[in-house]
């Protein structure tokens, strides 16, 4: 009988044992870094995997995301964490934007600039976002410049000019080797379409308007087989085009 007994009180403990194990399950985690570079978002995931694991909670997570500005620090422009109890695994997803151009801001008496990309949300980001994305091959053209005066950094200048330029295409976007704003809010573009220079006038406001106009005029000059050494859409409402040889 007393080793009947012990038995009995003997196998609870295993019990209790296998139960333990499981509370003490490892915990699991997937990422995706989307466009981001691997570099910055695989810091970032690390740095929010120690907060889960200590504190267990994905609010301070999200605190620590808001509260730090990790996602200007890691170039993010999305970002989704869950997690799921029941295999004790957590889901990081980051996502960063496309950079457009390389943007150099000056001041009036151009003395004084300092350089950063614009991304297709509108924001400008560090110089150091296209060398991280170069080293990993994940930018390989080359960026065309904006020169804009800090005078004109507000959002909506930005946001404006965003529009437009996601809007004009791969194509397009290839023959684009620079754009000024100057400190007039006026407009240019300067393309470079066969090695032959085109300078265009877009001048103040309306931009989008303008631009849908811009686009049907370079696809009927390609059609034309002529480059257009000047489009002047300064008035929306009159198109002067001066063209050049034919390609």
């Amino acid at each position: 009988m007393k080793k009947f007994y012990f038995i009995l009180l003997f196998i609870p403990g295993l019990l209790f044992s296998k139960i333990n194990g499981k509370t003490k399950e490892q915990l699991k985690y997937r990422t995706d870094f989307g466009s981001c570079p691997s570099r910055t978002a695989g810091g970032l995931a690390i740095k929010l995997i120690k907060i889960f694991e200590q504190s267990k909670s994905l609010r301070e997570v999200k605190k620590e995301i808001i509260f730090s500005n990790l996602s200007k620090k890691y170039f993010l422009s999305e970002y989704n964490i869950k997690f799921n109890p029941i295999d004790n695994s957590l889901a990081l997803s980051f996502d960063c934007p496309k950079p457009l151009m390389k943007a150099q801001i000056y001041r009036e008496n151009g003395e004084e600039s300092y350089d950063a990309i614009l991304v297709d949300n509108g924001t400008l980001v560090d110089p150091t976002y296209e060398v991280l994305l170069r080293s990993e091959k994940k930018l390989i053209k080359p960026l065309p410049y904006l020169a804009l005066p800090v005078g004109n950094l507000d959002k909506s200048i930005r946001e404006d000019l965003t529009a437009i330029i996601n809007g004009f295409g791969e194509k397009f976007m290839n023959n684009i080797s620079e754009v000024i704003i100057s400190e007039d809010d006026t407009l240019s573009i300067i393309l470079s379409i066969k090695g032959q220079p085109s300078s265009i006038f877009l001048g103040k406001g309306r931009w989008p308007e303008k631009s849908q106009k811009l686009m049907k005029i370079i696809s009927y000059m390609g059609l034309k087989k002529k480059i257009p050494a000047i489009i002047n859409l300064t008035n929306a409402k009159k198109v002067v085009v001066k063209f050049n040889d034919r390609i």
